[in-house]
């Protein structure tokens, strides 16, 4: 139903008009009574078999959606009846930011893919906050709600030398609302960002938010969110640094900036590609990262998962966890639940 009736109407208009409008759909719908359980009884799949745990967290399935999605913390309840195992929000900043100019969200239909230059456009985090206090999970760690990820990052405004400061700010008030913390040095739509994914300025930026999570009874996870376009050279550093600073996986990948294959006009669009183009190139720098640290560490697998072939293709290459985005919104819900019985089968 998805694909041949609703996905067609929704890609006649603006993608990030639809975005907001399906968000305030999606609310709508979720209010009416009865419906948010009969969503969940189409979409969930709970099985035993298909729960997991990594770094002290209990997942109930290992699909997610991936950060960029929920930005603002503003649908992680309604979306976790679409059958997600954990939900990530973000990018946060320190403060509220509109991100880059529109038009910065483009479809590339013949490639299913989508490049985007949003630069992380949020409210800010201390807003996020806010809603994420309603959330029943910070209150009740009984396995019954829904897991939620922070991933955070730098304002614009902020020269990479203070960087670290906007992390920590961000570290520090999500700290009580959220079960574990991405760090995003690896979106290519904010200047100069990706440079933080160098080795010495990423291990001081590591260190430091650890030093931030030893001052809490309980320390959280914190994850590691990479580009793919990084060398072997660099993947290899990546793992050097997990291992100097003890942090607990890393999510392979973010967007490209490679548009090797292309048949789309958009393709000439600046900013990061997501979507099936993406599909190889992220397994394989799962598969590398696995294979050279020996699984020394846990890897969410995102970038391209369009099927459940794709799905298990990322787990087969080491990824402990996948996460949806592009291909949840080309695709559907039903694919969450494809790749839930497929798990369960196999």
């Amino acid at each position: 139903m998805y694909k041949l009736l609703i996905r067609p109407i929704l890609f006649f208009f603006d993608p990030e008009d639809v975005h907001y409008f399906t968000f305030s759909l999606i609310r709508l719908v979720n209010k009416i009574p009865l419906v948010s359980g009969i969503i969940k009884n189409m979409y969930r799949v709970e099985d035993v078999s298909l729960e997991k745990e990594l770094f002290g967290l209990k997942f109930k399935n290992p699909i997610g959606l991936a950060a960029g999605f929920d930005k603002d913390a503003k649908l992680f309840n309604e979306l976790s009846n679409l059958g997600f195992g954990f939900i990530e929000i973000g990018t946060l900043t320190p403060k509220a930011q509109p991100g880059n100019p529109k038009k910065r969200l483009f479809r590339l239909k013949e490639d299913s893919a989508i490049i985007n230059r949003m630069g992380f456009n949020n409210g800010g985090v201390e807003d996020a906050v806010l809603r994420l206090k309603k959330n029943p999970s910070t209150t009740l760690r009984t396995g019954k709600h829904v897991l939620i990820g922070g991933n955070i990052g730098k304002n614009k405004v902020t020269p990479n030398e203070n960087a670290v400061d906007d992390y920590k700010i961000c570290f520090n008030t999500l700290f009580d609302y959220v079960d574990y913390f991405v760090v995003n040095v690896s979106s290519p739509n904010t200047p100069n960002l990706r440079a933080l994914q160098d080795k010495e300025p990423l291990t001081n930026l590591l260190k430091d938010l650890q030093i931030e999570n030893s001052n809490h009874i309980k320390k959280k996870p914190i994850l590691l969110k990479i580009a793919p376009d990084l060398t072997n050279e660099q993947l290899l550093d990546i793992i050097d640094i997990i291992k100097d600073t003890k942090i607990d996986g890393v999510i392979a990948t973010n967007t490209t900036i490679s548009r090797d294959g292309l048949t789309s006009e958009s393709k000439v669009e600046i900013g990061g590609l997501s979507g099936k183009p993406l599909t190889n190139r992220s397994t394989e720098v799962i598969r590398f990262l696995a294979e050279k640290s020996n699984k020394a560490f846990p890897i969410i697998g995102v970038g391209g998962i369009h099927t459940v072939k794709d799905a298990m293709e990322k787990m087969e290459a080491g990824a402990d966890l996948i996460q949806l985005y592009t291909g949840f919104i080309y695709e559907g819900p039903k694919l969450i639940k494809d790749i839930n019985k497929a798990l369960i089968k196999k």
